[in-house]
């Protein structure tokens, strides 16, 4: 064996999982059916807020953590990514969130003269927001720099990297519903369209956890995301036409000069969702196994805090 870790999968959350035991002095293999740059997380949005995840407790915990982890980052943005941005969260009080919301610095009530029309009360806050495929490509150097490497192998299931490792962790996402198998897991989709910037310095979101429609606008480097759907079950991954108008409309009410901004593109990922994440460890053939999926819309937000307890899961068991 030339590994000592097989972490399969090669979005944010087995990117990051890879990094944090390769930096501890693991051998860390990725194997990946799909390049980084084709995973759901490449067409995530990129925001840092604990979104549409259980358990709360645990979910706040990982959040908090990988604040920390990338407020770091977002010093050197043109090699991370990773930016700190304001904005506002629209239709959320502080009691409609966690303990966790009274670590993160600076979140506060909004003034009714910084929302919209059609809001009345909502959340400033100072976070994260990554440009994913900027910071796809530094997890992955970053990686490399730590000994790991990256290889694109389908498998047919997790007995296969149990056999060329004594360590794995299963970050497959929408795959484990296959590679486990666990029926739990479940497409959320999610349709975003991409317009030129018409000067937008600040992010916005409205998401009604019980809706399939939601209002975001994320400025980032190459424009503006504007968002989106979450669609439970529905596994089309075709942009479609009426979605987007639909969007770009919504979008337009909260900021006017959206409705005029140039279409450059049109994406659509499908969320990895389960009714709670599952981490945990369990004994495979000749080894451990931890299983590190389940992240739905969280899976960057939650990411570093996910791998560095399942890197305790593994190292201390292993």
């Amino acid at each position: 064996m030339t590994s000592d870790a097989i972490v399969v999968g090669a979005g944010v959350i087995g990117l990051t999982s890879a990094i944090t035991l390769a930096e501890r002095g693991v051998r860390v293999a990725v194997w990946s059916r799909d390049p980084a740059g084709d995973t759901t997380s490449a067409v995530a949005g990129g925001l840092w807020w604990p979104y549409r995840a259980e358990p709360e407790e645990k979910v706040g915990a990982w959040s908090l953590r990988t604040l920390g982890v990338l407020t770091e980052l977002a010093a050197r943005p043109e090699e991370t990514g990773v930016r700190m941005v304001e904005g506002t969260l629209a239709g959320t009080g502080p009691e409609d969130l966690g303990p966790w919301a009274a670590e993160v610095p600076g979140l506060r009530p909004a003034r009714r003269e910084e929302l919209p029309e059609g809001w009345d009360h909502g959340l400033r806050a100072r976070v994260p927001l990554v440009d994913m495929v900027t910071y796809l490509d530094y997890l992955r150097r970053r990686l490399e720099a730590a000994g790991g490497t990256v290889e694109r192998r389908a498998v047919a299931g997790l007995d296969e990297a149990a056999g060329a490792a004594p360590l794995v962790v299963n970050c497959t996402g929408l795959g484990a519903r296959d590679l486990v198998p666990d029926a739990g897991v479940h497409p959320v989709q999610g349709q975003l369209v991409i317009v030129e910037d018409p000067g937008l310095d600040e992010w916005f979101v409205a998401a009604d956890p019980g809706s399939a429609d939601t209002v975001y606008l994320l400025p980032q480097p190459y424009g503006v995301i504007l968002g989106g759907t979450a669609r439970e079950g529905v596994w089309d991954l075709t942009p479609d036409p009426a979605t987007a108008e639909a969007i770009v409309a919504r979008c337009a009410r909260v900021r006017p000069g959206l409705a005029d901004a140039r279409v450059i593109g049109h994406r659509v990922g499908l969320r990895p969702a389960r009714s709670r994440v599952r981490l945990e460890a369990e004994t495979a053939p000749g080894g451990r196994l931890v299983h590190n999926y389940g992240h739905g819309g969280a899976g960057v937000t939650v990411s570093w805090g996910c791998a560095e307890e399942a890197a305790g899961l593994l190292v201390s068991s292993g």
